[in-house]
């Protein structure tokens, strides 16, 4: 695959170092930090590279190295079914007739590879004669163009060839994911960390990481049980798991949030934030992204070191997030739902959507599944599961849809997290029905569904984050809703035209323009629950057609 520099900078697994192409076409590198602007963060700007008088253009970008010269390499005659392209030159011919390449040596050092050659930049300027570092410490040994270059290639081809496989028309966009995965691998605190983005969000989200882990199940399960335990060893002695964990510590409540949030906590939840800290952590989603690792990589003893704290977070819900006591957990913080700008919030600083007792509901029959496997008895998870989707059923259906309450009152914006009670499977069946005809309805269903505010809402806007684009997210858990509940084909649907608007929108986006079907408004790119969710669906779709094949279908 081919890098642009600008929404796929060249970057390295471990490394938060990113070099991007300018507006002047020279080269600047910046460093990737916990809530702060890459613009704050510029470690080199102005690079180019000069043979005498003329400057050398980059030739092509990819994973393992930057290519500067005129004149095509081997490594471009590859077509679209032949994998990514890299190390396309050989090391030993990087360098000659003027050719330059820049690769990394480690995680903070970047060096320029050739002869004959000169690096400038704003500032300073070297000869390049056999290799320069341009940032960072020197490698040790010192830094050998060729192996250089060859190690750069050998560790991109390793991380390619685990990659899930996936149909042949969305190998391509798969690529660019498992990349994005990679490269979104930085060290957090000590400990290997995939972030969602090292575009702004540089730490390890709570739900980002299960979704994340949903990916690297297939080919490293080690490290997404490690995603999984990251969290759980930040775990509050009552049972919160926390937002984020970061560099400098742990996003657990609002007195927690940086600078830049303290507006909108004063818009949702209201005084001063340093007096009134509020809890802040993700969906509960915990139990069920260890037991889509354990379906992959069987492994009891990761469930039965995890088992009690995902009982102690389980429980924090109901005893810490249910401040009206009705047996039906609420929101406290709009981030703790993920829906961070969502129209839900702008009634108030509370909230309870359907989605967040239908997934704990789905957590109590996860909690049963790892208690069976750990040959304890599962029968009071079920119990509970059961009991939660009935109280979901009783207080909240009201005939044709499940409400959203917000300060105690119904609000009347509609979100596909009505719909989101599907992923119990315990529904009776008219009521899934209902709600399969509502997803199909013109409000959720166009040819690049699900909005996350309905089509028809009027407050529906395609390019607002949590108000009309589509999030990955949202599908996928409506996919495995539609599926636990009896609606195959729907699901399948939902899959196909999911797959379908990522492959052709252009890149990994944190959301998508569902008019469109390009990158929406200020989404970022080079998201990391995208490339994941986007992977797990393609693999999915790749065993379905080999059942097909295999069975004539």
């Amino acid at each position: 695959m081919m890098l642009d520099l600008r929404e796929r900078p060249f970057t390295d697994r471990g490394s938060r170092l990113l070099v991007m192409a300018a507006d002047d076409g020279s080269l600047r590198i910046a460093a990737a930090r916990y809530e702060t602007p890459l613009r704050d963060t510029t470690v080199l700007t102005g690079l180019r590279v000069l043979a005498g008088d003329r400057e050398l253009p980059v030739r092509h970008a990819l994973p393992d190295r930057i290519d500067f010269a005129a004149g095509p390499t081997s490594g471009e005659a590859a077509g679209p079914g032949d994998g990514p392209v890299i190390g396309g030159a050989s090391p030993e011919a990087a360098g000659s007739a003027g050719g330059v390449s820049l690769v990394f040596a480690g995680p903070d050092t970047i060096v320029l590879v050739g002869t004959a050659a000169r690096a400038v930049w704003d500032g300073g300027q070297a000869d390049i004669d056999g290799s320069l570092v341009l940032v960072g410490p020197p490698p040790a040994p010192p830094a050998d163009g060729p192996a250089l270059l060859a190690a750069a290639g050998a560790r991109w081809r390793d991380w390619f060839a685990r990659m899930p496989a996936v149909p042949a028309e969305l190998r391509e966009r798969a690529e660019q994911a498992w990349w994005t995965l990679a490269v979104n691998l930085v060290t957090i605190q000590g400990r290997q960390a995939l972030i969602p983005s090292k575009y702004g969000y540089v730490g390890l989200w709570n739900w980002d990481s299960y979704f994340h882990a949903i990916a690297l199940r297939h080919a490293d399960p080690a490290l997404a049980r490690e995603q999984i335990r990251i969290l759980l060893d930040h775990q509050r002695p009552d049972g919160l798991i926390p937002d984020v964990v970061h560099d400098h510590g742990v996003l657990a409540e609002t007195t927690d949030l940086p600078r830049s949030d303290l507006a909108r906590l004063a818009q949702h939840v209201g005084g001063e934030p340093v007096r009134e800290a509020v809890p802040v952590t993700k969906p509960p989603l915990t139990a069920w992204a260890v037991w889509k690792i354990h379906e992959v990589d069987p492994d009891p003893d990761f469930l039965a070191e995890v088992y009690e704290p995902l009982v102690r977070s389980q429980e924090w819900w109901f005893a810490r997030s249910d401040p009206d006591g009705d047996g039906l957990a609420e929101y406290l913080h709009p981030y703790s739902s993920g829906l961070d700008d969502s129209p839900i919030w702008d009634a108030g600083p509370r909230a309870e959507p359907p989605d967040l007792n239908a997934y704990l509901a789905l957590q109590y029959d996860r909690l049963g599944d790892i208690a069976a496997a750990l040959g304890r008895d599962p029968a009071g998870w079920r119990a509970r599961a059961g009991a939660l989707v009935d109280l979901m059923v009783t207080r909240r259906w009201t005939g044709t849809r499940f409400v959203t309450l917000v300060g105690g009152r119904e609000a009347d914006v509609r979100t596909p997290l009505e719909l989101l009670p599907l992923l119990t499977g315990r529904l009776p069946a008219g009521i899934a029905d209902r709600l399969v005809a509502d997803l199909r309805s013109p409000s959720f269903w166009a040819e690049r569904p699900v909005p996350t505010v309905a089509f028809d809402d009027p407050r529906f806007d395609p390019d607002a984050m949590w108000r009309g684009p589509v999030w990955l997210n949202v599908n996928y858990l409506l996919i495995e809703g539609l599926r636990r509940s009896g609606h195959r084909e729907t699901a399948r649907e939902l899959r196909e035209r999911t797959l379908a608007m990522v492959r052709d929108g252009g890149g990994l986006y944190e959301y998508w323009n569902p008019l469109t079907g390009r990158r929406a408004g200020r989404a970022t790119s080079g998201f990391g629950w995208s490339a994941a969710l986007f992977l797990d669906l393609a693999h999915d779709a790749f065993l379905e057609g080999e059942g097909e094949a295999r069975t004539g279908g």
